[in-house]
Formats: structure tokens, sequence, C-alpha cells
């Protein structure tokens, strides 16, 4: 497997952010969108929402798949609170398991699966979960549940991961062609998450600089 860098690498936060002001919008506006209700925490569906342009990806992405195929969107912005909350309890998880771990140990580890919050494309605006599904909205296999942790799915949330069936590695790629086309990203911990615009996507891209940085939903 390629070496990966994590959300916690000095490389991505040495990434400028040059914050264009682009505003979040609300992905049901569109019909055509099949949204999940995973997510659903917060009376303003904050989970929903997506800067304007990452949106309209996600649009020209959802053509270019094969007929009877569907995005299934699962997450879109995450509060900054929403998001420390996510990493503190990931990483309390791994330091009680790792007593012997550093503190920085434990921060790396815990970026394969949240990233830390100064860091977190979700909180830009520039990130998204999800995943396929069929014409009448049923979710189809990709290899693990979505946000399965490294620990549960055996390393299986890795999206180059080699454990999983045919089946989910050809729904894995079918996903990954039609947003790699569009200009999205993988975060390679998390076959489900993809993004625009943050600093992963510029270290990724080459990117001289990010396009959005942590915003709040107003």
């Amino acid at each position: 497997m390629t070496e990966i860098v994590l959300m916690s690498d000095p490389e991505v936060a040495a990434v400028p952010v040059q914050e264009c002001g682009e505003r979040l919008v609300d992905v049901r506006r569109d019909s055509t969108v099949l949204v999940d209700d995973r997510k659903w925490q917060d009376s303003a569906g904050a989970f929903v929402h997506l800067r304007q342009q990452v949106f309209g990806r996600l649009l020209e992405a959802q053509a270019r798949l094969p007929h009877g195929m569907r995005l299934l969107f699962v997450e879109g912005y995450r509060p900054p609170s929403l998001q420390r909350h996510y990493f503190d309890a990931y990483a309390g998880q791994l330091r009680a398991a790792h007593p012997e771990w550093s503190a920085e140990q434990v921060r790396s580890a815990a970026s394969r699966y949240v990233s830390p919050p100064e860091i977190a494309p979700h909180s830009a605006g520039a990130a998204v979960d999800l995943t396929l599904a069929d014409a009448d909205g049923r979710e189809l296999d990709l290899g693990t549940r979505m946000n399965a942790t490294p620990e549960e799915s055996a390393g299986a949330c890795y999206t180059e991961a080699d454990n999983i069936s045919g089946q989910a590695r050809s729904h894995r790629h079918i996903l990954g062609a039609a947003l790699t086309a569009v200009g999205l990203v993988n975060y390679p911990t998390e076959w489900w998450h993809w993004s625009y615009g943050d600093r992963y996507w510029a270290l990724r891209t080459g990117a001289p600089v990010a396009r959005y940085g942590p915003v709040d939903l107003g």
C-alpha cells in the first residue's frame, strides 16, 4: 500500500488557507441528491451543507455513475465544536487502549479516523462522507459500514484495503472514478471521505493554497 499522509502530518497544517468566502448551501435544494439521515443531530441540519462548488462537483460526479447507481450523501459540513468532540472522544479511546503511547502517537493514530479540529475538511464545508446506492436508494456494499474504525474493520476502511470482496472493490472503484474525475480527493484511510478546496486537497493536488478554511453555519 502506498504511504499515506495523515491529516495530522505537519505538511497538511503548513498549507496556507486563502479563504474565498464561498457560501455553504443545503444539498437538499436539488431533488436528485439522495440524503441519508443517519447524521441528523441538530435542528439546523448542519450536516446537509457544503460549499457551493463542492456541491456542484458532486452533481457532476453523480451524472458520471453507471445507470442504476446513485450517490448516497451521508455528511458534509460539521461544526468545529462537533469535530472537536469526535476527535477528543476517539483519541480518548486510543489513549485508554494504549497507555504507553505518547501524545503525538495518539494524535497521529486518531487522525486516521477523525481529522484534528484545526485541519478538518468537514468544518470547512469542503468534505463529504458518501457511498453508493442502487436506483431504489438501497445502500450498496463497499466493504465496511460507513465510519468503521481501523480497529473494528481490521483496516478494511482503508480505500485500497485488500481484505474486502471483489464486488465491494468494484463499487469503490466506481465511486472513486466518478469523484476523482470532478476534482475531489480521497482520504486514504476512509473510503467514504472525499474533499475539494481544503488543505488536504491542496497538498494532494499541488495547489498553492486551500480555498476553504473553518467556517460557521450562518
